[in-house]
């Protein structure tokens, strides 16, 4: 195992509390920023959440994945729509995405059961 995502995902957010602490009114714009991209359109917020899936892997952002896995996760994505996704990854972004693709995936399977136990089942 690369890493224990749940974790991972929980200590970033809390470090990007200190940062929201020290720089509110720039962590309160990235927010709404966020909250509007994601917000359902023509584009469902699944199908976001797999394009961000898939840009973390392009720029190699750990803490990215962690939280689009999850909530690619909590928006209902499957194994197989993560692995599309990453391939399109591996393609536009080569050997190194390959290598983030499969951390990715590892993410993603972590969150999905992390969700999944939750949810009973």
């Amino acid at each position: 195992m690369y890493k224990d995502w749940p974790q991972f995902a929980t200590d970033v957010s809390a470090t990007m509390g200190e940062l929201r602490k020290a720089a509110p009114e720039v962590m309160q714009a990235f927010s709404g920023l966020a909250k509007a991209a994601t917000a359902e359109g023509v584009l469902s917020t699944k199908t976001k959440e797999l394009i961000a899936l898939g840009i973390s892997v392009a720029i190699r952002c750990d803490g990215c994945i962690a939280f689009h896995a999850r909530a690619a996760a909590r928006h209902g994505a499957t194994r197989e729509e993560i692995a599309e996704t990453l391939g399109m990854s591996v393609y536009m972004g080569g050997g190194p995405s390959a290598v983030y693709g499969g951390i990715a995936m590892e993410a993603f399977d972590q969150m999905k059961a992390e969700i999944d136990a939750k949810q009973g089942g």
